[in-house]
Order: C-alpha cells, then structure tokens, then sequence
C-alpha cells in the first residue's frame, strides 16, 4: 500500500514538472519573437468555390520592425510592434503597430462576430489546460482577434497554432466590402533566420441568421528576419520609454473594459473622427506640453466610451 501511494505522488511530481518546463519552454519561445526585424509580408487568395469570383493580385509590403517584450509576468508575455519608417533624407519616425498578449490557460474569450462586434466566452478549465492564447488588438488597443493552443516542441521544431475570426486587414478594410470575416489559421514557427507568422484564411461573408458564405481562400507568409545589428531598433526603443507611460493609461481603460466580461460592439468613427488618431492625437500633445499621463485618463476614458455603439449584451460571468 505504501509502495503504491510513494509510485502515485511519485507519479504526480513527474506531471507537475513536466508541466513546469513544458511551459518554461513556451515561454521561451514567445519571448524569442522579441528584437528587431526586417519583416516581408506576403499574401496571395488561392482558391474559390465560386468560379465567377476572379482572385485579386497578390499584396507584398515590407518593413522594419521593433518588437519589445511590454510586460510580464507568470502567465503573461505582452509584446509590442513598432514600425520604424525612414524618409527619402534618412530621417526616422516610429508607428505604433499592434500588441499581442498571451496568457496562460486564460479562460477569458473575446470573439470577434461581425461588423465590430465581439462576443465574450468563457472557457472551461478543461479547454485551456496547458495552452495559450494570443490576444491581438489594434494601433489604438482595442481588440482583434484572440485564438487558443498549445506550443509544440518537438523535433528541433517550435511552433504554435489556432483559428480565429477577425475583422478585416488593414491592407483591405478600405479597399473593400465583398466580405466582413477573415477566418484567420495562424501558425507562429520559430526559424533560424526569426520566427514566421504562417496564414492560411478564409475570407467569409458573414449575416445574421444566415450560415457564412466563403468568398475565397488566402495564404499569408509574414517572415520577419532577425537585423544582426540590434541598434538599428533603437528608435523604436526610445521612442516606446518615452511615450509608453501614455499607453499604458490607455491600456488601463481597455482592461476595465474588458474586466466586464462582456459583449463588445465598436465604432472606429465617430463624429470627431478614428479613435486612433484622437488617442495619438492626445499622446504628442500631453508629451510636447510636459503633462502627466495620468491627468489624461479622464480624457482617454471619454474618448474610448464615445467610440462603442449599443449592442445587445451577452450574459455577464458568473
């Protein structure tokens, strides 16, 4: 009997520990993202049910990119993206480009619907045992798209992957109305040359009451290589200590927002125009005129409140 008890807690002690450096060794990976990049972004549709349907003409752009790890804790990594854009007379300037979270066996859900709406869900213990989930906003912090899985290490190999419904792309939400779903298959892979953010999409059109309709297939290749001279980042670097104090205001009205744990429906345009560009807006005047982040906190609440739209609420939480 004793024996059999020592095997069992013996037994135990092996799973939590393995479980211990399984996640060590995600987190690992995700902080491996961190650093500066050249990053080729390529996308091509290839494929439609509909044989009407004529595939649009493959989109490439490129950039330099400053990613540096925001926050952490335990059973968070944050990661912030910085554009680093350069003029025909060498002279730089920086775009906040997106964050991504990811959480450990986060249990907390925002789905994106359609037309700016999310859902909230909430997951069981079961569902998120052992994984993460990525949680992707926009310039001005408010939300994307969020998947779950787990990280796979096996073979020399480091890779993650999930589906998602998300809004449109940047590269086509002005550009275009065919659709208003993109099904995003995201697969995050560790190389040698960086890490590649592979994409196999759907674009869906997507109504009330309706089952969705595909509109055509899409492969995404995001390769971001690794810049052998790292102070070629720092001016994303400086230009984030010193506007980060901003954000981070910004970052506090979104998660008590999102603390709410409910449904979501957002509005990028009001009558005083984006929401980013009133927040970035806000930001360059509190900096230039030496005011303290925390005294526009009041201003960024009425300004993130001015941009949701009513929207029939989901259940809250219990």
């Amino acid at each position: 009997m004793m024996k059999a008890m020592f095997l069992f807690a013996l037994l135990l002690f092996s799973e939590v520990l393995f479980a211990q450096n399984k996640k060590e060794q995600d987190k690992q990976a995700i902080k491996a993202m961190a650093g500066t990049y050249f990053v080729d972004f390529r996308y091509a549709e290839t494929f439609a049910e509909n044989p009407d349907y004529k595939l649009k003409e493959p989109y490439r752009a490129s950039g330099l990119e400053y990613i540096t790890i925001d926050e952490e804790t335990d059973n968070k990594i944050s990661l912030l993206h910085l554009l680093i854009m350069e003029n025909s007379k060498g002279e730089k300037s920086i775009i906040k480009h997106w964050r991504e979270d990811w959480i450990y066996e986060c249990a907390d859900l925002y789905c994106f619907d359609h037309n700016l709406t999310w859902r909230y869900k909430k997951l069981s213990p079961e569902e998120v045992k052992g994984k993460w989930v990525q949680k992707v906003y926009s310039v001005d912090d408010s939300p994307r798209y969020e998947g779950i899985g787990t990280w796979i290490h096996a073979d020399g190999k480091h890779y993650w992957e999930s589906e998602a419904d998300a809004p449109l792309p940047r590269r086509e939400y002005t550009k275009r109305s065919d659709y208003n779903v993109l099904r995003r298959r995201n697969r995050h892979i560790l190389t040698d040359y960086g890490f590649l953010h592979e994409q196999d999409n759907v674009k869906l059109i997507r109504a009330k009451g309706y089952a969705d309709v595909e509109l055509v297939q899409e492969k995404g290749l995001n390769m971001y290589k690794r810049v052998e001279d790292a102070s070629d980042g720092l001016p994303g670097k400086e230009w984030w200590e010193k506007h980060r104090p901003f954000w981070r205001e910004v970052l506090a009205v979104w998660s008590d927002i999102y603390s709410q744990r409910r449904d979501l429906a957002f509005k990028e345009k009001n009558g005083d125009g984006k929401l980013a560009e009133a927040l970035f807006k806000l930001d360059e005047d509190c900096f230039k005129q030496g005011k303290s982040p925390e005294s526009a906190k009041s201003d960024i609440r009425a300004l993130i409140d001015s941009h949701f739209k009513t929207v029939e609420l989901g259940i809250q939480s219990k």
